[in-house]
């Protein structure tokens, strides 16, 4: 059993390039040291004595810096090459985490949050478009899971250490922050000196749009992964409300059911996703958000912890099965020309999902309930799921018609 484990693990690792493996180091050492956006409400409200409307308005700010950021990292990609814009990401957001720890004024940290929003989301395009550089088709949805594996084993570090930072000095959080996204920018520089690439060029059915805002079915599943997004921030939103008043549980708890997703994620998605990449990327991330949205409407049905715990695991499977696949689908799609637009309309997506997904959940949380709020979850899910049914069947009908 143990030797038939270990061969599951080592097969779902195996073939993947060295490079790849070099961008995961980094994206760990610059998530380890995420942790100021966690605590930046509490710094302006019990440190710095904001008000919770400031509070909120600057994380906004910070939100809408993020979507410019997504957008302009993509394009850099395509212009300058996705190793720059990630060197240039991480030094900036290095350097302006430092910096908003001798700020105390109104105007300057609204600027800086919003100059970090955008010199940090230019990251996320960046990361997907070296990946698909890095990767042939064959190998990207492993690609995806090795990089998001790194930032999950990262983020089950930074906040935790951040809080403990947090007890003595708040001001050490920007330090260490800053700190270790210049360090990860160290590291790209380092390991990346040549660039050794896979050219997406050679592919077959490669797409010849010159632009992302002309080709349709790219839009349509843009449009798809913000209804996703919308679903995924209720984690950070109402979801750790309904645990909250609902079930009766603890902050300790709550943080207990969302360390399932991270483990899941940790032990299973890599053998998981190196199985599934055999099935188009479409059914599988059709699939993956009809589990993930299934599982808020789950949460009525019961009331204690093991039962919170079991719907986490029903939503980490369709995490499991949407993300890494998603991104996949993307990087397939995008002419070679174009991936960093491509990648940077992706991220793109998310972040508009992460602006307006809090306000629609907690609207429809505060005015109806959180039952009638997982039920229209539910519903989104299912709406997601034919949308991306009929993108893979789009997907097929063209590559019938190539061949023929």
């Amino acid at each position: 059993m143990l030797k038939a484990l270990i061969r599951i693990y080592r097969e779902a690792y195996r073939g993947l390039p060295r490079t790849a493996w070099m961008l995961a180091v980094a994206a760990f050492v610059n998530s380890s040291g995420t942790m100021v956006i966690f605590f930046l409400s509490l710094y302006l409200t019990q440190k710095l004595h904001f008000s919770t409307a400031f509070a909120g308005g600057a994380l906004s700010l910070y939100g809408l810096g993020g979507i410019a950021g997504a957008y302009l990292g993509g394009w850099l990609c395509d212009k300058i090459g996705a190793n720059r814009v990630q060197g240039m990401s991480l030094l900036l957001t290095g350097g302006l985490c430092v910096s908003l720890s001798f700020f105390q004024s109104r105007p300057a940290i609204l600027i800086l949050l919003a100059a970090i929003g955008l010199a940090s989301q230019a990251l996320y395009p960046a990361n997907s478009t070296a990946m698909t550089l890095i990767c042939p088709p064959e190998l990207r949805p492993r690609g995806f899971a090795l990089q998001r594996l790194a930032n999950n084993l990262g983020v089950t570090i930074g906040p935790v250490l951040g809080g403990y930072l947090a007890l003595h000095n708040y001001h050490y959080l920007f330090w260490v922050d800053g700190l270790t996204s210049i360090a990860a920018a160290g590291l790209i520089a380092l390991f990346f000196r040549r660039k050794p690439i896979y050219a997406p060029a050679q592919e077959k059915l490669q797409q010849q749009q010159d632009s992302p805002w002309r080709d349709p079915l790219f839009l349509f599943v843009l449009l798809l992964t913000i209804s996703l997004g919308v679903i995924f921030v209720q984690l950070l939103s109402t979801y750790p409300l309904y645990l909250r008043r609902t079930y009766g549980l603890a902050e300790n708890r709550i943080g207990s059911v969302l360390a399932v997703n991270t483990l899941m994620i940790v032990f299973l998605e890599m053998p998981l996703v190196h199985w599934l990449s055999r099935f188009a990327p479409g059914r599988v991330v059709a699939w993956g958000a009809l589990f993930f949205g299934a599982s808020f409407p789950l949460l009525p049905l019961g009331q204690s912890f093991g039962f919170a715990a079991l719907c986490m695991g029903v939503l980490t499977v369709g995490e499991m099965l949407t993300l890494p696949m998603l991104a996949t689908l993307i990087s397939n799609r995008a002419p070679a020309s174009r991936v960093g637009r491509y990648q940077g309309m992706f991220s793109l997506a998310f972040t508009i999902a992460f602006v307006i997904g809090p306000l629609l959940g907690t609207w429809v949380y505060g005015s109806w309930s959180g039952e009638a709020l997982w039920v229209a979850v539910g519903l989104l899910a299912v709406l997601i799921w034919l949308g991306f049914h009929a993108v893979q069947t789009a997907l097929n009908k063209r590559k019938t018609a190539v061949k023929k």
